[in-house]
Protein backbone atom coordinates (compact mmCIF):
# COMPACT_ATOMS: atom_id res chain seq x y z
CA UNK A 1 0.00 0.00 0.00
CA UNK A 2 1.02 3.24 -0.76
CA UNK A 3 2.03 5.56 2.44
CA UNK A 4 0.25 9.03 2.57
CA UNK A 5 2.90 11.42 3.19
CA UNK A 6 5.25 9.80 0.26
CA UNK A 7 1.52 10.64 -1.69
CA UNK A 8 1.12 14.36 -0.39
CA UNK A 9 4.87 14.76 -1.04
CA UNK A 10 3.92 13.53 -4.53
CA UNK A 11 1.30 16.20 -4.82
CA UNK A 12 3.23 18.85 -3.49
CA UNK A 13 6.01 17.65 -5.95
CA UNK A 14 3.94 17.66 -9.02
CA UNK A 15 2.20 21.25 -8.20
CA UNK A 16 5.44 22.36 -7.53
CA UNK A 17 7.08 20.61 -11.02
CA UNK A 18 3.94 21.94 -12.79
CA UNK A 19 4.38 25.55 -12.09
CA UNK A 20 7.87 25.19 -13.23
CA UNK A 21 6.67 23.46 -16.54
CA UNK A 22 3.95 26.41 -16.81
CA UNK A 23 6.37 29.35 -16.86
CA UNK A 24 8.76 27.66 -19.12
CA UNK A 25 5.66 27.50 -21.60
CA UNK A 26 5.05 30.60 -21.34
CA UNK A 27 8.45 32.05 -21.85
CA UNK A 28 8.65 29.62 -24.83
CA UNK A 29 5.13 30.25 -26.17
CA UNK A 30 4.95 33.29 -28.68
CA UNK A 31 2.52 35.93 -27.09
CA UNK A 32 -1.37 35.96 -27.56
CA UNK A 33 -0.71 39.68 -29.74
CA UNK A 34 1.81 38.46 -31.94
CA UNK A 35 1.14 38.46 -35.40
CA UNK A 36 -0.57 36.17 -36.59
CA UNK A 37 -2.58 36.49 -33.73
CA UNK A 38 -5.52 33.92 -34.20
CA UNK A 39 -2.86 31.01 -34.58
CA UNK A 40 -0.71 32.23 -30.91
CA UNK A 41 -4.11 32.66 -29.39
CA UNK A 42 -5.08 29.02 -30.69
CA UNK A 43 -1.89 27.52 -29.18
CA UNK A 44 -2.23 29.11 -25.89
CA UNK A 45 -5.83 28.34 -25.20
CA UNK A 46 -4.69 24.44 -26.11
CA UNK A 47 -1.87 24.56 -23.94
CA UNK A 48 -2.66 26.04 -21.60
CA UNK A 49 -6.19 24.37 -20.97
CA UNK A 50 -4.98 22.46 -18.00
CA UNK A 51 -3.40 18.88 -17.62
CA UNK A 52 -1.68 16.98 -15.57
CA UNK A 53 1.51 17.82 -17.32
CA UNK A 54 2.90 14.12 -16.93
CA UNK A 55 5.44 14.22 -20.21
CA UNK A 56 6.95 17.09 -18.81
CA UNK A 57 7.17 15.99 -15.51
CA UNK A 58 8.42 12.65 -16.41
CA UNK A 59 11.34 14.25 -18.02
CA UNK A 60 12.24 16.30 -14.66
CA UNK A 61 12.11 13.40 -12.45
CA UNK A 62 14.04 11.23 -14.91
CA UNK A 63 16.55 14.00 -14.86
CA UNK A 64 16.27 14.12 -10.94
CA UNK A 65 16.92 10.15 -10.84
CA UNK A 66 20.61 10.70 -13.22
CA UNK A 67 21.49 13.99 -10.72
CA UNK A 68 20.90 16.14 -12.91
CA UNK A 69 19.72 19.57 -12.77
CA UNK A 70 16.23 20.87 -13.64
CA UNK A 71 16.81 23.26 -16.12
CA UNK A 72 19.46 21.15 -18.19
CA UNK A 73 15.97 19.39 -18.64
CA UNK A 74 13.11 21.92 -19.27
CA UNK A 75 13.39 22.30 -23.34
CA UNK A 76 12.36 18.68 -23.44
CA UNK A 77 9.92 18.80 -20.98
CA UNK A 78 8.27 22.02 -22.48
CA UNK A 79 9.09 20.44 -26.04
CA UNK A 80 6.80 16.81 -24.99
CA UNK A 81 4.38 19.03 -23.33
CA UNK A 82 4.12 21.15 -26.94
CA UNK A 83 3.79 17.57 -28.82
CA UNK A 84 1.30 16.08 -26.47
CA UNK A 85 -1.19 18.99 -26.98
CA UNK A 86 -0.88 19.21 -30.85
CA UNK A 87 -1.85 15.25 -30.53
CA UNK A 88 -4.92 16.21 -28.58
CA UNK A 89 -5.62 19.14 -30.58
CA UNK A 90 -5.67 17.25 -33.80
CA UNK A 91 -7.47 14.01 -31.97
CA UNK A 92 -9.89 15.87 -31.15
CA UNK A 93 -10.68 17.25 -34.60
CA UNK A 94 -14.09 15.60 -36.68
CA UNK A 95 -11.70 13.79 -38.81
CA UNK A 96 -10.56 11.55 -35.78
CA UNK A 97 -12.26 11.62 -32.31
CA UNK A 98 -14.87 13.88 -33.28
CA UNK A 99 -14.74 15.76 -29.32
CA UNK A 100 -16.54 18.55 -28.36
CA UNK A 101 -14.42 18.92 -25.00
CA UNK A 102 -10.80 18.57 -23.43
CA UNK A 103 -9.84 19.17 -20.19
CA UNK A 104 -12.82 20.71 -18.59
CA UNK A 105 -13.45 23.40 -21.77
CA UNK A 106 -14.60 23.33 -25.43
CA UNK A 107 -12.00 21.71 -27.84
CA UNK A 108 -9.99 23.73 -29.97
CA UNK A 109 -11.50 23.47 -33.18
CA UNK A 110 -15.14 24.46 -31.29
CA UNK A 111 -13.61 27.69 -30.38
CA UNK A 112 -11.42 28.53 -33.67
CA UNK A 113 -12.44 25.97 -36.22
CA UNK A 114 -10.81 23.06 -37.64
CA UNK A 115 -8.38 25.16 -40.03
CA UNK A 116 -6.89 27.09 -37.10
CA UNK A 117 -7.13 24.08 -34.90
CA UNK A 118 -5.20 22.00 -37.26
CA UNK A 119 -2.79 25.04 -38.47
CA UNK A 120 -2.42 25.00 -34.35
CA UNK A 121 -1.59 21.52 -34.25
CA UNK A 122 0.94 21.65 -36.59
CA UNK A 123 2.40 24.79 -34.70
CA UNK A 124 3.07 23.58 -31.85
CA UNK A 125 4.61 20.01 -33.27
CA UNK A 126 7.10 22.48 -35.45
CA UNK A 127 8.26 25.03 -32.44
CA UNK A 128 8.58 21.89 -29.76
CA UNK A 129 11.71 20.81 -31.96
CA UNK A 130 12.38 25.10 -32.02
CA UNK A 131 13.08 24.95 -28.07
CA UNK A 132 14.82 21.83 -28.21
CA UNK A 133 17.70 23.25 -31.40
CA UNK A 134 17.84 26.83 -29.05
CA UNK A 135 21.07 27.27 -29.36
CA UNK A 136 20.61 29.82 -25.99
CA UNK A 137 20.13 26.63 -23.97
CA UNK A 138 23.58 25.36 -23.54
CA UNK A 139 23.32 23.47 -20.48
CA UNK A 140 23.19 19.79 -22.59
CA UNK A 141 26.13 18.47 -24.48
CA UNK A 142 25.55 18.43 -28.18
CA UNK A 143 25.56 15.47 -28.29
CA UNK A 144 23.39 14.62 -26.17
CA UNK A 145 20.75 17.17 -27.37
CA UNK A 146 21.21 15.48 -30.94
CA UNK A 147 20.02 12.36 -28.94
CA UNK A 148 17.11 13.79 -27.44
CA UNK A 149 15.83 15.37 -30.71
CA UNK A 150 16.41 12.20 -32.28
CA UNK A 151 14.53 10.31 -29.25
CA UNK A 152 11.19 12.80 -29.13
CA UNK A 153 11.45 12.47 -33.21
CA UNK A 154 11.07 8.92 -33.36
CA UNK A 155 8.63 8.91 -30.47
CA UNK A 156 6.08 11.19 -31.59
CA UNK A 157 6.50 9.78 -35.17
CA UNK A 158 4.78 7.26 -37.83
CA UNK A 159 7.08 4.75 -35.29
CA UNK A 160 5.75 6.20 -32.30
CA UNK A 161 2.95 7.92 -31.55
CA UNK A 162 1.49 8.92 -34.97
CA UNK A 163 2.24 5.04 -36.12
CA UNK A 164 0.07 4.24 -32.93
CA UNK A 165 -2.68 6.82 -34.14
CA UNK A 166 -3.53 5.37 -37.39
CA UNK A 167 -3.19 1.53 -36.07
CA UNK A 168 -6.10 3.33 -33.41
CA UNK A 169 -7.98 4.32 -36.09
CA UNK A 170 -8.05 1.52 -38.51
CA UNK A 171 -9.13 -0.66 -35.42
CA UNK A 172 -12.17 0.88 -34.46
CA UNK A 173 -15.01 -1.63 -34.73
CA UNK A 174 -12.73 -4.66 -35.33
CA UNK A 175 -11.81 -7.26 -32.72
CA UNK A 176 -7.80 -6.86 -31.93
CA UNK A 177 -5.50 -10.14 -30.96
CA UNK A 178 -3.58 -9.19 -27.23
CA UNK A 179 -0.28 -8.58 -29.06
CA UNK A 180 -1.78 -6.39 -31.64
CA UNK A 181 -3.46 -4.48 -29.08
CA UNK A 182 0.03 -4.37 -26.96
CA UNK A 183 1.69 -3.05 -30.22
CA UNK A 184 -0.76 -0.11 -30.24
CA UNK A 185 -1.05 1.24 -26.96
CA UNK A 186 2.97 0.82 -27.20
CA UNK A 187 3.07 3.48 -29.67
CA UNK A 188 0.24 5.44 -29.34
CA UNK A 189 0.69 6.05 -25.51
CA UNK A 190 3.32 4.64 -24.35
CA UNK A 191 6.85 5.48 -26.77
CA UNK A 192 5.86 9.51 -25.64
CA UNK A 193 5.60 8.58 -21.56
CA UNK A 194 9.03 6.03 -22.36
CA UNK A 195 10.94 8.95 -24.80
CA UNK A 196 10.30 11.31 -21.48
CA UNK A 197 11.87 9.05 -19.23
CA UNK A 198 14.66 8.89 -21.30
CA UNK A 199 15.30 12.24 -22.44
CA UNK A 200 15.63 13.08 -18.74
CA UNK A 201 18.08 10.65 -18.58
CA UNK A 202 19.68 11.69 -20.95
CA UNK A 203 19.48 15.49 -19.96
CA UNK A 204 20.40 14.50 -17.04
CA UNK A 205 23.68 12.70 -17.46
CA UNK A 206 22.25 9.15 -16.87
CA UNK A 207 24.90 6.56 -17.42
CA UNK A 208 23.65 3.13 -19.89
CA UNK A 209 22.41 1.42 -16.57
CA UNK A 210 20.13 4.46 -15.80
CA UNK A 211 18.89 4.75 -19.04
CA UNK A 212 17.78 1.47 -19.03
CA UNK A 213 16.39 1.42 -15.57
CA UNK A 214 14.41 4.46 -16.93
CA UNK A 215 13.40 2.65 -20.32
CA UNK A 216 11.69 0.04 -18.54
CA UNK A 217 9.91 1.55 -16.06
CA UNK A 218 8.71 4.11 -18.99
CA UNK A 219 7.48 1.26 -20.73
CA UNK A 220 5.34 -0.42 -18.15
CA UNK A 221 4.59 2.71 -16.61
CA UNK A 222 3.50 4.34 -20.10
CA UNK A 223 1.57 1.15 -21.18
CA UNK A 224 -0.01 1.09 -17.32
CA UNK A 225 -1.42 4.58 -17.79
CA UNK A 226 -2.91 3.43 -20.97
CA UNK A 227 -4.87 0.81 -19.40
CA UNK A 228 -5.84 3.09 -16.11
CA UNK A 229 -7.20 5.76 -18.71
CA UNK A 230 -9.03 2.71 -20.82
CA UNK A 231 -10.57 1.62 -17.72
CA UNK A 232 -11.87 5.14 -16.25
CA UNK A 233 -13.35 5.86 -19.63
CA UNK A 234 -16.13 2.85 -18.46
CA UNK A 235 -16.19 4.22 -14.94
CA UNK A 236 -14.78 7.38 -15.10
CA UNK A 237 -17.67 10.81 -15.02
CA UNK A 238 -16.90 13.56 -17.57
CA UNK A 239 -16.88 15.96 -14.91
CA UNK A 240 -13.83 14.08 -13.49
CA UNK A 241 -12.11 13.15 -16.73
CA UNK A 242 -12.62 16.76 -18.44
CA UNK A 243 -13.91 15.09 -21.63
CA UNK A 244 -16.33 13.23 -22.34
CA UNK A 245 -16.63 10.01 -20.68
CA UNK A 246 -17.59 6.26 -22.58
CA UNK A 247 -16.49 8.11 -26.10
CA UNK A 248 -14.54 4.68 -26.52
CA UNK A 249 -17.35 2.40 -26.23
CA UNK A 250 -19.45 4.66 -28.35
CA UNK A 251 -16.73 4.46 -31.12
CA UNK A 252 -16.12 0.42 -31.15
CA UNK A 253 -12.28 1.56 -29.65
CA UNK A 254 -9.67 -1.22 -29.33
CA UNK A 255 -9.02 -1.07 -25.67
CA UNK A 256 -7.75 -3.25 -23.06
CA UNK A 257 -11.25 -3.88 -21.64
CA UNK A 258 -12.85 -4.66 -24.63
CA UNK A 259 -10.50 -7.14 -25.12
CA UNK A 260 -9.71 -8.63 -21.84
CA UNK A 261 -12.37 -7.70 -19.21
CA UNK A 262 -12.31 -4.93 -16.22
CA UNK A 263 -10.73 -7.31 -14.09
CA UNK A 264 -8.07 -8.35 -15.92
CA UNK A 265 -7.43 -5.12 -17.27
CA UNK A 266 -6.78 -3.69 -13.65
CA UNK A 267 -4.58 -7.01 -12.74
CA UNK A 268 -2.74 -5.98 -15.63
CA UNK A 269 -2.01 -2.41 -14.80
CA UNK A 270 -1.21 -3.69 -11.03
CA UNK A 271 1.26 -5.69 -12.53
CA UNK A 272 3.14 -3.40 -14.87
CA UNK A 273 3.31 -0.74 -11.95
CA UNK A 274 5.09 -3.19 -10.04
CA UNK A 275 7.17 -4.31 -12.49
CA UNK A 276 8.26 -0.34 -12.95
CA UNK A 277 8.52 0.25 -9.53
CA UNK A 278 11.06 -2.46 -9.65
CA UNK A 279 12.71 -1.64 -12.40
CA UNK A 280 13.73 1.96 -11.15
CA UNK A 281 14.97 0.86 -7.56
CA UNK A 282 18.95 0.44 -8.55
CA UNK A 283 18.84 4.22 -9.03
CA UNK A 284 18.06 4.32 -5.12
CA UNK A 285 17.14 7.41 -3.42
CA UNK A 286 16.96 9.29 -6.46
CA UNK A 287 13.88 6.98 -7.46
CA UNK A 288 12.00 7.63 -4.81
CA UNK A 289 9.33 10.33 -6.84
CA UNK A 290 8.95 7.99 -9.56
CA UNK A 291 8.01 4.93 -6.92
CA UNK A 292 5.42 7.54 -5.80
CA UNK A 293 3.87 8.11 -9.32
CA UNK A 294 3.51 4.57 -10.07
CA UNK A 295 1.74 5.00 -7.42
CA UNK A 296 -0.11 7.69 -8.44
CA UNK A 297 -1.08 6.41 -12.30
CA UNK A 298 -2.53 3.35 -10.36
CA UNK A 299 -5.25 5.31 -8.43
CA UNK A 300 -6.04 8.79 -10.58
CA UNK A 301 -9.35 9.22 -11.37
CA UNK A 302 -8.71 11.70 -14.68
Amino acid sequence: MPDDGVTRDLAAIMAERRALVDAALERRLPRADEPPSTIHEAMRYSVFAGGKRLRPMLALFGCEAAGGKLDDAMPSAVALELIHTYSLVHDDLPAMDDDDFRRGRPTCHKVYGEAVAILAGDALLTHAFQVLADPTDMGVPAPRRLQIIAEIGAAAGSVGMVGGQTMDIQAEGKALDPATLLTLHSKKTGALLRASLRVGGLAGGADDAAIASLTRYGERLGLAFQIVDDILDIEGSSAEMGKTAGSDLRKHKATYPAVFGLEASRREAARLLAEAREAVRPLGGGAATLLALADFVGRRRS
